[in-house]
């Protein structure tokens, strides 16, 4: 079979849902949840603003339309390498300039949910990353790796999803064994159902943040606050994440979908 019959099959299935599209992106609005810093680090992110231009009245009597302020790594976002330090040197570490076909890859994805149900601050290490290659296959070079944790359930609910107290904010995430081994397998990004790619406690490891600061170093990408994780099989799917074409972007809230093939 051709190239141009495996498209034909494909568009096939999708039109009969043999080949589910599955919507793996949060609602983004003015009350979706945004990450917060320690003042002495960064600004905060605004809150994402809807303003309307005209709807079917003396600004605009045939349509519709609004303007948005609205963060780069707002809702569900892509990461690019230009978003962190260790990235900054990449030409095509933008959202931008990086290659189209990036945005389309299989994905794996690892099922950390009862983990994470009894422990918010539960965090994937490398052996167990392992021992989910032994059960479902391993993982291949220019594949996407998504760490399920259904975390998504508590986005109605900015206080339960960033889940933060004194010590700071608590939620799920890989260890910095756990980044090493992926990109040693070659995988194209990390992604995560939390605010972002690394967990709450990750500025005390070494190095801190290490999703951010060894993923981007390697000229990698990262998704953050993805949805419906639960829909998808450990193997199988094939992940869509395509940014906005930001000029000299570090990252975009993205439409996150996969394609998942159904019995």
């Amino acid at each position: 079979m051709n190239a141009s019959e495996t498209l034909g099959n494909l568009a096939a299935m999708l039109l009969s849902g043999k080949v589910e599209v599955v919507d793996l992106s949060g609602s983004l609005g003015p009350d979706t949840p945004l990450l917060k810093l320690p003042p002495e680090l960064a600004k905060d992110t605004p809150k994402i603003e809807v303003h309307k231009i005209s709807e079917y009245d003396n600004d605009g009597p045939f349509w519709a339309w609004n303007w948005l302020k609205i963060g780069e790594h707002s809702g569900t976002h892509f990461d690019a390498p230009h978003h962190w330090i260790t990235g900054k040197d990449y030409s095509d570490g933008y959202t931008d300039t990086i290659a189209p076909q990036n945005f389309v890859a299989p994905v794996n994805v690892i099922d950390c949910s009862a983990e994470v149900a009894k422990n918010p601050d539960f965090l994937l290490d490398a052996a167990g990353v392992k021992a989910w290659e032994a059960e479902h296959g391993e993982i291949k070079p220019g594949e996407w790796v998504v760490m399920r944790t259904d975390w998504d359930a508590r986005a109605g609910d900015e206080d339960a999803y960033l889940n933060a107290d004194e010590t700071g904010p608590h939620s799920p995430g890989p260890t910095v064994d756990c980044i090493q081994y992926i990109l040693s397998k070659g995988a194209i990004g990390w992604g995560t159902q939390c605010i972002g790619t690394d967990a709450g406690q990750a500025g005390g490891m070494e190095p801190p943040f290490p999703a951010h600061n060894l993923l981007h170093a390697a000229n990698k990408y990262g998704l953050a606050s993805l949805a419906n994780l639960s829909k998808l099989p450990p193997k199988g799917a094939v992940l869509i994440a395509a940014p906005l074409k930001l000029v000299k972007g570090t990252g975009s809230p993205i439409r996150a979908m996969a394609l998942v093939a159904r019995a």
